[in-house]
Formats: structure tokens, sequence, C-alpha cells
């Protein structure tokens, strides 16, 4: 027996445990699907084809003898800023990167949990852009409709998970970067609590910005892959309290005052949703309130949070570089930013985390009114192939903050943020909402998603059946 292409993850843990299918034939059959999409839609920038199969068949032996674990023997993707014992970790970068030793703490715990991890999805240089494109790997595109892109930076994982490659994926979250490729690939995205899953070998990945997360198409099946990689290494200096988050899924979250925040941070860009955007996201509020729950609009005091973004980012950034094997083949963009990063990267950056306090203490006062935030997760629909590419640097950001201007702020705050889809827009094109909320709040957003998800029943919908062929032109 075998299992439909778009079989969630916790169908196919069940199915496995129960022995209605084997690893090998799943991962065979996930491999598959990556080969024969590989040129439309370049999800992946390494596939362990070999590796996969033979820890498929060790999970096979181990189901056999009556072993079970959460994922045994389920593939999943993890996306390349994450080390995999002997693979490169590019992270979206040009030239020749020497293979991980060891598994980064989120990748053991995936496989501690039976997990096959079938390959690395790829991501834009250094997850800096919302877009999946560069000159290493050419251009990732979006199962939905391919002349867009998924999003970024963890817009392979996304668009393997949204065209049925695997059932679940990993990503980071610096900046929306799950969230942002979710909403634009009709997924769950969740970006917990920052060290809920942790980033080690990096205790602080771009100056605790960013996070990892899972990508999936129920918010079951988010919560189980996010269950199986959180926790922390020894030493992590991010240690939050352990949760079930899946046990939130079927869990009614009860009455809840939800703010609807329309109106994007303070950027020195300006920024306005797309009306389509916004009507969706009115739409979902709409819902919310039929369901019972008490809904009103009203707008976060985030000031100027946007100054305590800047330093943590391109500091992050100057880091990587500094790694980089040949500095002088990456993106022009890329290496303006690390020379920010160093101008930044003392007393600016060193201002900038104390910040983080008050900011806490002011923001989150707002949660003594309201429990949940509603935002678009984006201002914009998924943008063209190629459209961001080759903008220079300031022509980028005003391109970025334009169309992704709400996202960020809970990376300062590294709090949790779920995107759930809110639908499409003009072309067919999907977009998300945020469900936002304070320090640890990962159970009442799951359990709020789920209870949308079981309304409005979106993980029903699938992408068009796409054309495998060469790459089209980007």
């Amino acid at each position: 027996m075998t299992l439909a292409p778009f079989a969630g993850l916790t169908e196919t843990a069940r199915a496995l445990a129960d022995g209605e299918v084997t690893s090998r034939a799943l991962v065979e059959a996930s491999l598959a699907r990556i080969d024969a999409t590989q040129g439309t839609l370049n999800a992946f920038r390494i596939v362990r084809a070999e590796a996969a199969l033979a820890e498929a068949e060790a999970a096979d032996r181990e189901l056999a003898a009556g072993s079970r674990r959460p994922l045994l023997g389920v593939p999943v993707a993890v996306k390349d800023d994450m080390d995999v014992a002997g693979e490169p970790t590019a992270f979206g970068c040009p030239g020749t990167f020497a293979p991980a030793t060891e598994d980064c703490e989120a990748v053991r715990r995936l496989r501690a949990s039976g997990a096959v991890i079938v390959g690395k999805t790829n991501t834009c240089e250094l997850g800096q852009w919302p877009f999946t494109e560069g000159p290493a790997f050419g251009a990732t595109r979006n199962p939905w409709n391919t002349a867009h892109t998924p999003g970024g930076s963890s817009g392979g994982s996304a668009a393997a998970v949204a065209a049925g490659l695997v059932p679940a994926a990993l990503g980071s979250d610096g900046a929306g970067s799950v969230r942002i490729p979710a909403s634009w690939t009709h997924l769950i995205g969740i970006k917990p609590q920052r060290g809920r899953i942790s980033t080690w070998p990096r205790g602080e990945s771009f100056h605790g910005i960013t996070v990892n997360g899972t990508l999936a198409r129920t918010v079951a099946d988010a919560a189980l892959l996010l269950d199986a990689a959180c926790g922390n290494h020894d030493l992590d200096p991010h240690r939050p309290p352990a949760l079930d988050v899946s046990e939130a899924v079927g869990r009614e979250p009860g009455r809840l005052r939800i703010a609807v925040a329309l109106k994007p941070p303070f950027t020195a860009l300006p920024a306005r949703p797309h009306p389509e955007i916004r009507a969706r996201v009115l739409e979902l509020a709409e819902r919310l309130a039929a369901s019972g729950h008490w809904v009103e609009e009203a707008d976060p005091p985030y000031g100027r949070i946007g100054l305590t973004f800047v330093p943590r980012a391109t500091a992050g950034v100057a880091e990587w570089v500094r790694e980089a094997p040949d500095p002088a083949l990456l993106d022009p963009r890329t290496r303006d930013a690390a020379r920010l990063g160093r101008l930044l990267g003392g007393a600016p950056l060193r201002a900038a985390r104390r910040a983080e306090v008050a900011l806490h203490r002011r923001i989150g006062a707002f949660f003594t009114s309201f429990d949940v935030i509603l935002a678009p997760t984006t201002a914009a629909p998924p943008p063209r192939i190629g459209a961001m590419l080759r903008l220079g640097g300031l022509a980028t950001d005003r391109a970025m903050i334009a169309a992704c201007p709400y996202a960020w702020p809970w990376n300062v705050l590294g709090w949790p943020g779920v995107n759930v889809p809110a639908g499409f827009v003009s072309g067919g094109l999907p977009v998300g909402a945020q469900l936002l909320g304070p320090a640890h709040s990962e159970p009442l957003l799951v359990s709020l998603a789920a209870q949308l998800e079981a309304d409005l029943r979106w993980h029903e919908l699938r992408p068009p059946e796409m054309v495998v062929s060469e790459s089209p032109a980007a």
C-alpha cells in the first residue's frame, strides 16, 4: 500500500506505525516527486537519495521489531541553513562549502524522533529576502503559480510541502521567513518562541531574531513537527519551558479577545496592505467573531521598533559572511549588509539588545486588553519571479518593506506567531494572516488556528497540476 502524495505528517506517522506502508516506499515516492518537479519548482539544494533510502530501511527494521517513535520512518525536509552531518550548509550562497561534521540540534532531535531527512531546501542568500532565488541555485517557484515566488527565505521548504513532496518541513524565521512563504503557498507556518527549537550550534542566530519553525498543510502536522524538533542543547542561552503543542490542537480556545491590527509597524519607508489582502483578513476576523470571539480593530504600540531590528539583522549577516569560503562570490547586497553590520555591531547592537526589555513591557501591556492579534502576514501577494532579484540595495529594501512590513516585529520580541491561510487574491495567488501572541503562547495560537481550520477546511485545497518539464526561464 502507498499513501497519497498529500498525506499529512500525522497520517503518515500513523500508517507507518500500523504497518500499512513502509518507510522505504514513502521515501522512494518522495524522492520520485522531488526529481519530477526539480526542473519546475526547484525546491531542493541537496537531495539525500542514497542516505535517505538507507535510513528508511533502518526505520523499517525498527518498525518491524516493534519500536515506535513519533516520526519513525517519516520523510521530511530541512532548510539549507541547518547542519546535516555529511552535507554542506551553503545557506543560499555560491561557493564550495565543506560538509558539516555533525547534525545541528534541531536535526538531531528530528532524527531522534525517527524522521528521515530526504534533503535540504533552497533559501535565498543568508535568508535576507522574501524570495528564493539566486545564482547559486536558480529560482524556486510557487506550486500555485510557477511564475511567482513561494516567498522567502524558507521558500524551498514551503514549495516542497505545498507541492506534496514531503508532508512537512523545517524552516527558519528571522523577519517572517517561515510565515511569509507559508502565507504565499497556503500553508500553516509556526514561528515559535525564541529557543523553543534550538538554533545550535548558533546559540543566538542573527543575535536572537532568527528562530527555527515548521511548515505543514495542517495545524496538527505543524504542531507535531514542532514537538518533535523542540528542545535545547546544553549550551543554549534561551531555554523556554517545555510544551506539548500538539495537545492544544483538539482543545477549544475559549472566547478570546482578538485585536485586528491592519496598520503596519513604523518603518522609514511607506507600506500599506493590498486591498484584497485587507479584505481577506477582515473576512477571517468575521469568521472569528461568528465563532464567538470578541473582535476589535486595534494596533499594538510598536513605536520605533525598527531601530532595534537593523543592527541585529546586519550584524548577523556580517558573521555569516566571515564564514563564506569566497565572499567575492556573494551578492553585492549581501556584502553591503555585512559592511553595515560591522559598523553597527558594537554600541548600536548592544543598545538594540537592551531595548528589548522595554519593548516586552510596552507591547506586553497590550495583552492585558487582548489575548491574540490577527494581522496580515504580508501586505502584497507573492511577486513574480525575478521582480526583486536584480534590484539594488535600496530598491530591494523598498520592495521588501512594501511587500512584507508585518512579520519582523515578532522576531525582535522573540514571541510566537502562526500563519494561517486567508484565501486567495486575483490570479489565484494564496495570501495569509498571522495569529500573534505574547511569550510562550504557542498552545493558545495553535488552538485558535485549529478552530479556524475546522471551520474553513483550507487544507483540502491543492495547487493546480504542475507541468513537469525543464525549468522555465526566470
